[in-house]
């Protein structure tokens, strides 16, 4: 079954309307029309929302379009690396985050044994790019539990998703950038809600990287 008819099967099953289903995880109704008339698809938190309301893993919700990128990618993993989807980008900056491709690339096999639950972003921009540049690939564990210090993908507000260094103080948390460039440090107080993605725990570099 494809994603939009997914959504729609099981927004019906669980007996709620458009706007209904959009308020629980934060959006429109217009949100919902869209994705079930296959026009759009949700920012990667949105699709874990999306996952638990419906009582199944997110590359069910996915359906056919991850069927699809399985067989237009067709890996024959090494011993050492398996395949992992991509499940969109994410920004060293500022940007709304949007599931525009499903793809797979292959990863350590160890490393994807550790971390079951992880998925891939595609990072944007330069403000973390001490470490992670320009179009290299995250994973992102989202059960991990960060700390100081740590690269974590998070979502400052509704639509926006931003790779940083985390920081927790007694009453604050900072997402500071680690850039060559000046960016300014993103600090919230107790009181400010900040969602979490998940933890980076490995990288991959760019492909035009790969091939210097």
């Amino acid at each position: 079954m494809s994603f939009q008819n997914t959504v729609r099967v099981n927004r019906e099953k669980l007996g709620l309307t458009q706007d209904e289903l959009g308020a629980k995880v934060g959006l429109t109704g217009s949100s919902v029309s869209q994705w079930e008339a296959g026009r759009a698809k949700p920012r990667i938190g949105v699709l874990k929302q999306l996952a638990e309301l419906f009582n199944m893993s997110t590359s069910e919700l996915l359906g056919e379009e991850l069927q699809y990128a399985n067989r237009a990618i067709p890996f024959r993993g090494t011993s050492a690396m398996v395949p992992m989807r991509v499940l969109g980008k994410t920004h060293a900056g500022e940007t709304t985050e949007q599931i525009e491709d499903i793809k797979l690339v292959e990863v350590p096999e160890t490393v994807a044994r550790n971390h079951p639950d992880a998925f891939m972003l595609q990072v944007e921009g330069d403000c973390m790019n001490r470490s992670y540049p320009d179009g290299c690939l995250v994973m992102v564990d989202p059960l991990l539990q960060p700390w100081n210090g740590c690269a974590v993908v998070a979502e400052p507000s509704v639509g926006e998703s931003v790779l940083r260094r985390y920081m927790r103080g007694q009453s604050s948390m900072m997402l500071a950038a680690d850039s060559f460039s000046a960016y300014d440090d993103m600090v919230f107080s107790g009181e400010d809600e900040v969602k979490l993605v998940g933890v980076v725990v490995w990288y991959q570099a760019a492909q035009e990287e790969c091939e210097r």
